[in-house]
């Protein structure tokens, strides 16, 4: 009896691991980033390469020039 719940128990384990790997090798479609969404797709890939670093720059420059919230003083 103890057999066969370690049989069975390793065949559930063996069915989640497959299930997992074909969930993984399934070919998966990846999100565009938040500047390509809205800019046409035309230009070299150099000219692609340097707008998103640009895009990502300002993006960067912005989050930097927002105000950190400072903690209050309480005695």
């Amino acid at each position: 009896m103890r057999g066969v719940f370690s049989l069975l128990g390793l065949v559930v384990v063996l069915a989640l691991i497959g299930l997992l790997v074909r969930k993984q090798m399934a070919p998966t479609v990846l999100p565009s980033p938040v500047g390509a969404a809205s800019a046409p797709a035309t230009g070299t890939a150099r000219q692609q390469s340097q707008q998103i670093q640009q895009d990502v720059r300002k993006a960067v420059e912005g989050a930097m020039q927002q105000p950190r919230p400072m903690p209050e003083d309480n005695p």
